[in-house]
């Protein structure tokens, strides 16, 4: 019992307290001013006269495609260490997952590295996302139609 509370005592001395308000406020502004930039580009993409229909796709693929862009040359990683989580609004945060794991493992070859290895952080999120979308859209149809 006294190694435990001894543990914990260092523990304490060796970790910092994390500025949790400072990081909320990071994580709030930065994943706010993510989706304020995406209906920057909503507004555009409609003011060009492109249907809506197609507008709703333009948008997050112009947010992956600069997502990507940024990783693949250094500058996201940067930005997330000072946004922290709001950078993980789900579009950003599933690119720059797959382009950070592609890039970690070009070595290996385009196959067995960049092929093999690029969903191995985003897999999970795919394969369980589209477990809970079946299950839910299956409660919904048994229940409430």
């Amino acid at each position: 019992m006294s190694q435990d509370k001894e543990y914990q005592q260092m523990a304490k001395k060796a970790s910092p307290p994390s500025p949790i308000l400072k990081n909320i406020l990071k994580a709030f502004f930065s994943g706010g001013f993510i989706c304020a930039l995406a209906q920057c580009f909503f507004v555009l993409y409609e003011n060009s006269g492109i249907n809506e229909e197609t507008v709703k796709l333009l948008v997050p693929v112009t947010l992956i495609v600069i997502t990507a862009t940024l990783t693949g040359i250094g500058v996201f990683d940067k930005i997330g260490k000072h946004a922290g989580a709001g950078t993980l609004v789900p579009i950003t945060g599933f690119a720059n997952a797959v382009v950070s794991s592609a890039l970690e493992y070009t070595t290996d070859g385009k196959i067995y590295g960049t092929g093999a290895k690029m969903f191995t952080i985003a897999g999970p999120v795919i394969v369980y996302g589209c477990t809970a979308a079946s299950i839910y859209g299956l409660i919904y149809y048994c229940f409430l139609i």
